[in-house]
């Protein structure tokens, strides 16, 4: 019996290794673990649609499948840009559905179906990501994130290398420009476990304590379910709006500790369905911003 790829055709076994690479490249891209999944589908689609002699052809399989899926995120982005002109109230990047508490160790299963937890795929880094054009995402994920050189990273987006190292200096400056100093994964622990003491209290003061006065919550319903539909600012405003969104709840909210998005997030659950996952963004023991996704179609995996 074999386990595994062990008992795949070799070739079969090479293009199938590349999913869990398409992935990662993929939901850095769109910021949906759903369209991710789509584009990988689609790029094998056009892989298997090629005749065997085609196939042989090619001298590097996972460069042409790495190629194809860039060039189906670019398309994608620039009709997501129309789509979320569309999409009611914010739109914030698909949560990675992960039931991990901070201190237990990552699960298992399949590591090919796991994204890649690294400081490319925290809230705060996917929402700058989103002010970014198609052409300069691409550019720097391709070569900020994955290494990949610009002579490559030209070929997909379908700029010279040298446009394409000035889109990834123009992404690279964007994103200086929004990130504070790292704060540790354990501070930001302590912090957003006080956060969901205080909110579990009621406490509008204890809340203030813990935001920073500039504070952003922003939460995305989608139309589906209420949500504001306009970025909050302002600590005594979040504050009040976080209380205000409990008391109009008809039956309890259970609220878990769990990683989103590879750092301290929090989970909100009604009679076992997820209803609300929390990102935060923290910086000198404050939080700086909240994002609340509510939209039931981005968390269905948190409760399947």
């Amino acid at each position: 019996m074999t386990t595994g790829d062990e008992g795949l055709d070799p070739s079969l076994s090479a293009i199938m290794s590349e999913r869990r690479h398409l992935i990662n490249l993929a939901y850095r891209l769109l910021g949906s673990l759903a369209d991710a999944e789509d584009v990988v589908q689609e790029t094998y689609a056009r892989w298997y649609a090629m005749s065997r002699q085609e196939q042989d052809a090619i001298d590097s399989p996972g460069a042409w499948l790495t190629k194809v899926a860039g060039r189906v995120c670019l398309d994608l982005l620039g009709s997501a840009r129309a789509r979320r002109e569309r999409y009611v109230g914010e739109w914030i990047p698909e949560p990675l559905p992960d039931r991990t508490e901070w201190a237990d160790e990552r699960p298992g299963g399949d590591p090919a179906d796991r994204v890649t937890l690294d400081e490319s795929i925290n809230m705060a880094f996917l929402v700058v990501l989103e002010s970014m054009t198609p052409a300069e995402r691409v550019a720097f994920i391709l070569h900020d994130v994955f290494r990949y050189p610009f002579a490559e990273v030209a070929d997909i987006v379908g700029r010279t290398p040298a446009a394409c190292r000035q889109l990834a200096t123009s992404a690279r400056r964007r994103i200086g420009d929004a990130q504070a100093p790292a704060t540790p994964v354990a501070r930001q622990a302590v912090i957003v476990r006080r956060f969901k003491q205080a909110w579990e209290a009621k406490d509008i003061n204890a809340l203030v304590g813990l935001l920073d006065p500039a504070v952003t919550g922003i939460a995305d319903g989608g139309g589906v379910v209420s949500a504001v539909l306009r970025p909050i600012e302002g600590a005594e405003k979040v504050a009040s709006a976080l209380v205000e969104i409990t008391a109009m709840m008809t039956s309890e909210m259970t609220f878990l500790e769990r990683t989103v998005n590879g750092q301290p997030g929090l989970v909100a659950q009604q009679e076992g369905v997820t209803v609300v996952v929390m990102a935060f963004d923290v910086a000198d023991d404050r939080i700086k911003n909240i994002w609340a996704v509510r939209n039931p179609e981005k968390l269905r995996p948190w409760t399947t």
